[in-house]
């Protein structure tokens, strides 16, 4: 709420004596990083219960894969469109609108009779998730400096990996303490709920009402001196070779991710001859990881520009490193026990996290912010595009031959989307921020 006129006479009093609320980005990204641990509690509880929804309605492989890609089929196809509505009507409206849809769509699965109404709330469920990282990337990127922007995409990456790992113990609990359906029931609300806090709280930083003038001087000195420029149409974004660097290294990066995602719990089950309740007392492990892979690619990025190096070389060494230890996926299939099998797939998912980190961050290194929501939509839209093409392939093969050629394929996936970054994302694009002042702490 503004200040009134009493506490404005008053320079001395301390900031949070007038309703200021220091550090304010802090809460801003612990917000966002809420929404993404929502988004994955919400789209993983059909994975895993897996085992029993293929029983009970007597789904091949294939048939499974089919219930997941209406899910990913208006997750890709929304992505754009979210991308370029958050450039228009601005992260606050865009994100409250999208966490509504899901969120109801997800209370809905508790009505579900059929395979085919389960298919139409996945359908709605994978739209409204599809505003999901075009309005977290954005946000990162209005609230935060360059130095620091990476490890605040970091934290919203690590609520992805808290859903996940949440999602198995929180999901079988419910499921066998009260049944299938209270578990939707639940996880909508939650999401309506953080939609009213999102509303309440979120505003651009230069207007905001309860942030400190330090952190506002601190946030916009930061930022590159374009950051706030015109609109940048589709159009002309797709002649840039940066842009689909970004979009394809996506393409080939996200489907590793969705294979764990969706595939894991029925890997265990069927592979690995994992209990239900062992699925949900291990599978947390690997996304524990990927969340550790989250902040520390942030970090590291972060910490190299600080030393001084440039962000175009802080990000290619941490998306490098990233790359080199994501080979542990040839591993996976080659492991002789589950425990074996356990470790190799958290080193896997820890290094995507940690390479899709940095790959998040690039359209704001490169490109003003009317435009990041629209680059962060295309590349989430390929991403999508690349995983339902995998999800769909992997039921096939599952079916016919074994987990294995899958495992062995997308070992080579972040390697090639790191090819191609390196060769489309031209070094001198990336824009130079104005020399931040004050510390890079807490403000």
């Amino acid at each position: 709420m503004p200040l009134s006129d009493a506490s404005a006479a008053q320079p001395s009093r301390p900031d949070s004596a007038a309703g200021k609320i220091p550090g304010l980005r802090w809460w801003i990204i612990g917000l966002a990083f809420l929404a993404t641990a929502i988004a994955y509690l919400d789209r993983l509880t059909v994975a895993v219960l897996a085992p029993y929804i293929i029983a009970a309605l007597h789904l091949s492989n294939l048939g499974y894969a089919g219930i997941n890609t209406w899910f990913l089929l208006t997750y890709c196809l929304g992505q754009s469109f979210y991308g370029k509505l958050h450039d228009r009507i601005g992260s606050r409206r865009g994100y409250a609108s999208a966490m509504s849809l899901w969120s109801l769509a997800e209370a809905a699965h508790a009505f579900a009779r059929s395979l085919s109404s389960l298919s139409v709330f996945r359908f709605f469920l994978g739209l409204g998730e599809a505003g999901q990282w075009p309005a977290a990337t954005k946000t990162a990127a209005e609230w935060f400096p360059a130095r620091q922007r990476a490890l605040g995409m970091g934290i919203v990456n690590a609520g992805a990996a808290l859903g996940t790992a949440a999602s198995a113990p929180f999901i079988v609990w419910l499921a066998l303490a009260y049944g299938w359906r209270s578990t939707f029931a639940v996880t909508g609300a939650l999401g309506l709920i953080w939609a009213a806090a999102w509303l309440w709280l979120y505003r651009l930083p230069e207007r905001h009402p309860r942030i400190t003038a330090a952190e506002r001087a601190f946030i916009l000195a930061g930022q590159s001196e374009d950051e706030r420029a015109q609109p940048v149409g589709w159009r002309r974004l797709l002649r840039q070779a940066d842009v689909w660097g970004i979009v394809l290294a996506r393409f080939l990066g996200d489907p590793v991710w969705f294979l764990y995602l969706f595939w894991l719990p029925e890997y265990l089950y069927k592979t690995r001859r994992f209990t239900l309740a062992e699925i949900g007392a291990s599978v947390w492990v690997p996304y524990l990881a990927a969340g550790a892979g989250s902040l520390l690619g942030g970090w590291s990025s972060g910490w190299l520009i600080r030393r001084g190096w440039s962000v175009y070389r802080a990000r290619g060494a941490a998306i490098l490193l990233a790359t080199g230890l994501a080979l542990s996926g040839f591993m996976v299939a080659q492991a002789r026990s589950p425990q074996a099998a356990l470790a190799w797939i958290s080193l896997l998912l820890f290094s995507f996290q940690f390479w899709v980190n940095n790959v998040q961050t690039l359209p704001s290194d490169l490109y003003s912010t009317c435009a990041i929501g629209s680059i962060a939509g295309l590349a989430g839209a390929a991403g999508a595009g690349g995983a339902a093409i995998l999800t769909l392939s992997t039921g096939w093969v599952v079916d016919h031959f074994s987990y294995t050629p899958m495992l062995l394929a997308t070992s080579l996936f972040l390697p090639l989307g790191t090819l191609l970054l390196a060769l489309l994302v031209r070094p001198r694009r990336f824009q130079r921020p104005r020399p931040a002042t004050g510390s890079g702490g807490i403000i």
